[in-house]
């Protein structure tokens, strides 16, 4: 018999008895009243998964639950503390509030699952667990403005695997996908959430202890916005600036000195707002990289960039205050200049996000920490700009940030999940960084060095694998990067082969390619796609997980041939000039590619901003199908 069953995230203390506990299948909760029905609704539907029952009336036969209300521990005093006990004959529940009850019951049904079962006997050792969260806020941001607005049955799977690893926050990127009344010039063809679904996700996370916070960016990061004419006139640089975030040259930022812009903004906040029981908004305010190159240029001079960075931030704070609102912002402007930091409005929260290991997380807390702000740290999945995920700058960007965010009391840790440069990446990449980071969440001290140790949570937790496969070839398939031996930052040097291959290589995100780096990344990645056939996962979208971990290899195997490619043609070159019988090679092989992605897609993603993620490896299909120089 196995000394207990594994627990994610891992609860501060654990202490296991060398006694058997014999419980029944049939569970009879008392102590708590009508006023926490919904919490043990959900604690029925989850028991109910697994063949465990909670009984609608009194039965000899049943296991007990007693919950009991008080302090917990005197090591801690987090209202979510919980003391859990499954002893001999029963299981005993004190909690130190009615917060405690979500993360407590996440704890018992993981223990009951992990529980050796003999008809309606449940047999295991007797246990102890003591248990409260680092962070009292642990939440979870998803990019759904990057091309991918998931459907609501997938946000539904998400926010449950979410609240069962004790997240109790969770938010919606966005820049134009929501179904603004009067706007439907920006989001007609992006599928935007309603109202009305807003409203049931917001209920169907409040029953699970998560909350639903609104996030709508509202000063850059608007160019999906300004592009178009009627409101083209409100920003920064109408006449357009290259970004990141486009291939095409577009307004970006806000000019929020402009009564008008403020207008918009009031816009969107009364019609967002109310969809949501959250008393918190998050309003982005982050990357305003062409704030002073245009109708700011003379304030910017004249006071400094973030002086009038600064100011702007609190017209926006105005009028989210005005609203009963707390107000979230992003916070790597104003950090560049930490004087400034105490001006910053006394109920505001900062977001600290860096993505890459070595981020300045204590550097920047100290900053905001220094001047009783409260802030959080937010690290991210490490999913975007890599087809397959980078496992090592995950690990340690998870690691950083908890370890930093603790030392300086940071009211939160944010994991944050991108869609940089098309979110060609399936939602499969992204759900170690999920599962691992509401792991540093609650407990800052989880151990993420054990490969072992997270090969067997992935496993159990969140692929359901019983042929303990799949965590490990995730984990894998996260290194192939690595493996090429070319380095780059923010992103995987395969995925940077396709986003950039209308540029010459060398090229300043792809340092140091190397054809055998390539061929050596090939052979692994081959390997790993062996691998997938043993998968045994129990979950209801097993087959699509496959299909999805295929077509990532698959990709990532085209990556490294068309990197060979490009090297193997004179420095410099364009892609035409590539031998023409390997690039029609190539595009054979790249066209069922773009279809398998947009098949996976429609799975588990609206329609909405398929076409302009396809686009990003159509336009390899047609550098590869041009005619080289000097053929007709």
């Amino acid at each position: 018999m196995s000394a207990s069953p594994s627990i994610w995230p891992a609860p501060q203390s654990t202490q296991v008895a060398s006694s058997v506990s014999c419980l029944n299948a049939r569970l009879q909760v008392t102590g708590i009243g009508p006023e926490h029905a919904t919490c043990v609704e959900h604690l029925r539907a989850r028991l109910a998964a697994i063949e465990i029952e909670i009984g609608s009336g009194d039965s000899p036969l049943a296991t007990g639950v007693h919950v009991s209300f008080g302090h917990v521990d005197p090591r801690t005093t987090s209202r979510e503390a919980y003391a859990l006990a499954l002893q001999a004959d029963g299981i005993t529940l004190r909690c130190a509030s009615e917060r405690a009850l979500y993360p407590a019951f996440a704890t018992l049904v993981q223990h009951l699952r992990g529980m050796e079962r003999a008809g309606s006997e449940l047999r295991g050792r007797v246990t102890r667990y003591v248990d409260w969260p680092t962070f009292v806020v642990r939440g979870v941001m998803l990019d759904v403005s990057r091309t991918r607005v998931p459907r609501m049955e997938t946000l539904y799977a998400i926010v449950e695997r979410l609240a069962a690893w004790k997240i109790n926050q969770l938010q919606l990127y966005m820049e134009h996908t929501f179904a603004y009344v009067g706007h439907d010039t920006v989001w007609r063809d992006a599928s935007p959430f309603t109202a009305d679904e807003i409203r049931a996700l917001d209920r169907f996370c409040l029953a699970r202890g998560v909350e639903l916070v609104p996030n709508q960016q509202s000063f850059g990061h608007m160019h999906r916005w300004l592009k178009h004419a009627r409101y083209r006139d409100l920003a920064e640089v109408p006449e357009g600036v290259e970004h990141a975030f486009s291939i095409e040259r577009e307004p970006y930022s806000l000019d929020l000195s402009d009564p008008r812009a403020g207008a918009l903004l009031d816009d969107l906040y009364d019609q967002l707002l109310p969809c949501f029981t959250s008393k918190l908004v998050n309003v982005g305010l982050d990357e305003t990289f062409d704030l002073g190159l245009g109708r700011a240029r003379a304030a910017c001079e004249e006071r400094g960039v973030e002086r009038v960075y600064l100011e702007y931030l609190k017209l926006v704070h105005a009028k989210i205050r005005a609203r009963g609102r707390t107000m979230q912002f992003w916070g790597d402007i104003i950090v560049k200049r930490p004087e400034l930091v105490p001006e910053l409005p006394r109920d505001a929260i900062a977001l600290e996000w860096g993505y890459d290991a070595g981020h300045p997380f204590a550097e920047h807390a100290a900053a905001f920490r220094t001047s009783g702000l409260q802030f959080y740290v937010c690290p991210g999945t490490s999913s975007w700009q890599s087809l397959g995920g980078r496992s090592d700058n995950l690990l340690a960007n998870l690691s950083e940030a908890a370890r930093h965010g603790a030392a300086a009391h940071a009211n939160g840790y944010l994991v944050t999940d991108w869609g940089d440069r098309g979110h060609l990446q399936p939602r499969v990449i992204a759900e170690p960084g999920l599962a691992l980071g509401a792991g540093c969440a609650w407990n800052a001290n989880a151990d993420l060095t054990d490969r072992a140790l997270l090969e067997r949570i992935l496993d159990e937790h969140v692929f359901e694998d019983e042929a303990g496969v799949m965590g490990a070839l995730v984990l894998d398939l996260g290194r192939a990067g690595d493996v090429t031996g070319a380095k780059s930052t923010n992103g995987s040097p395969l995925f940077f082969l396709l986003a950039f291959a209308r540029e010459p290589l060398p090229h300043a995100r792809i340092v140091d390619p190397s054809t055998d780096g390539l061929q050596r990344a090939r052979g692994f990645l081959a390997e790993l796609r062996e691998r997938v056939a043993r998968i045994r996962s129990s979950r209801t979208d097993a087959a699509l997980l496959a299909d999805e971990l295929r077509f990532v290899i698959d990709l990532l195997i085209f990556a490294c041939d068309f990197g060979c490619a490009r090297l193997a043609a004179a420095p410099g070159s364009a892609v035409p000039a590539i031998a023409l019988s390997v690039r029609r090679s190539l595009a054979t092989r790249l066209r069922p590619l773009i279809a398998e992605h947009r098949r996976l897609w429609l799975v588990r993603e609206r329609p909405g901003g398929l076409d302009e993620s396809a686009a990003w490896l159509e336009r390899v299909l047609a550098l590869l199908e041009q005619d080289a120089p000097g053929h007709a």
